[in-house]
């Protein structure tokens, strides 16, 4: 393939962004499809096993997200060597990802057999309870280098501006997961396994298909040779070191985010069972929610990363503030359709009255927060893309881990303002989170490349 082909292909303006970021969305949403399509199959076959599934899924989510931020690298290198015109360098970024995501997939699996097992039963619980867990965590821990090789393939192809198959992997990935659970959760394959540890191993084959798909497809691109995809890389440490500091930055970010809101669960968890049901549904339809931004946030990390490649000093200011503006705008919307409906909304996962009215009142007061988490986001990527990576990861560290969890917890218990005391906390912090965030953007989004 030509630079000039690849030129001709690089995003510009709305129609391009949007037509990067649908599929992207797509494809995250078809990421939470097949949590949710495990929980609720195991859910039907018996309220332990989901338990079970719940419990031990909890220690790899934390290990995943982080190691997803890892390899972010991947998909800003990507494009940037497009932007500077050097396509036969892009393959060696591929490799690294691929080498990077079976380094890191290998260690969090030996972390989570080694140390999962014994957390769970250190937490207290109740001997079967850890032990079902444990089962299933194990499990889940041997699906990770699989899933974190389609990660780093999937990256390289919206980093390419092709996120399609990406998502179509994704959605051919959730019917091998539905078809699975299906046949081994009940016990209908006559194999020695359902439930929990059943759902587990259906999410394995899964994701194994998903990395499978993945790979084939980038094999066979016409182009790949021109990439350099089945060359090893030569003279480009400066390049490594760029694709692995982008990812430390953000994995440090993830984990911070993805500790900090486990927190917050655990700070619900002090107001009783019916607060803890309550925080979770705004915390999982915020989940839901999220996929748009980040979707959106892919799609502007490309298109900063590309013209920061190309030196386009003003190509990166413009990519980033359409970004955002756009971002805004769809959370906003957003807003205007949770508001109303938030107690339709809530009905769909709890019929609890005192569980239906706390958590509709809350999910009212996440629409203040949805439009800033959103701005946050997008924000953070278009800066890794144009090559300041740390001061967000300071930022998040701050707004998140300093100023979200100690209000959280004065809110909702000395303040006594319970769920809505801990959805305040996450409002605050992500208008400081947004506003350091867009404000650095504008400074650096101004200085010469």
């Amino acid at each position: 393939m030509s630079t000039a082909t690849l030129k001709l292909r690089a995003p510009e303006g709305l129609g391009e962004l949007l037509k990067l970021a649908w599929p992207v969305v797509l494809a995250r949403l078809g990421i939470m499809t097949m949590g949710l399509t495990d929980a609720i199959i195991v859910g039907r076959h018996s309220a332990e096993e989901l338990a079970f599934h719940a419990l031990g899924w909890a220690p790899t989510s934390v290990l995943l997200t982080t190691a997803v931020g890892l390899l972010m690298g991947v998909q800003v290198m990507t494009a940037r060597l497009i932007g500077e015109g050097r396509p036969h360098a892009i393959g060696g970024v591929l490799r690294r990802g691929i080498v990077y995501s079976l380094q890191i997939g290998v260690l969090s699996t030996l972390m989570l057999i080694l140390l999962g097992p014994i957390g769970l039963h250190a937490m207290g619980l109740e001997p079967g309870l850890a032990d079902g867990a444990s089962q299933a965590l194990l499990v889940f821990s041997l699906s990770l280098p699989f899933y974190l090789v389609s990660v780093a393939a999937q990256f390289f192809l919206e980093g390419l501006s092709r996120p399609k198959p990406g998502m179509n992997a994704m959605w051919v990935a959730n019917g091998v997961n539905l078809a699975l659970n299906l046949w081994l959760v009940p016990g209908l394959s006559g194999l020695p396994v359902e439930g929990a540890v059943a759902s587990a191993w259906a999410t394995f084959f899964a994701r194994g298909s998903l990395a499978v798909f993945l790979l084939v497809y980038i094999w066979r691109m016409p182009e790949a040779g021109a990439l350099g995809v089945f060359h090893p890389p030569k003279g480009e440490a400066a390049e490594a070191r760029e694709q692995r500091k982008v990812g430390f930055g953000a994995g440090a970010s993830y984990f911070i985010e993805v500790g900090a809101f486990a927190g917050m669960t655990l700070v619900a968890g002090l107001l009783g069972a019916a607060a803890t049901a309550a925080w979770t549904v705004v915390l999982n339809v915020s989940a839901v929610i999220f996929m748009l931004p980040l979707g959106l946030a892919a799609a502007t990390g490309v298109l900063v990363s590309r013209a920061y490649g190309a030196r386009d000093r003003r190509g990166v200011e413009r990519s980033g503030w359409l970004g955002l503006a756009v971002v805004g705008a769809a959370a906003l919307v957003i807003c205007l359709i949770v508001w109303p409906g938030a107690r339709i909304i809530s009905s769909a996962y709890t019929s609890d009255a005192a569980v239906l009215a706390m958590a509709s009142a809350a999910l009212v007061l996440a629409c203040l927060f949805f439009v800033a988490d959103a701005l946050q986001v997008v924000a953070a990527q278009a800066l890794r893309s144009a090559a300041d990576v740390w001061l967000p990861t300071g930022m998040h560290l701050f707004s998140y881990a300093l100023v979200m969890l100690p209000l959280g917890y004065v809110f909702a218990v000395p303040f006594g303002w319970g769920v809505d005391g801990i959805v305040w906390a996450v409002i605050i912090a992500s208008l400081v989170s947004a506003g350091l965030l867009c404000v650095r953007f504008a400074i650096v989004s101004r200085r010469a490349i």
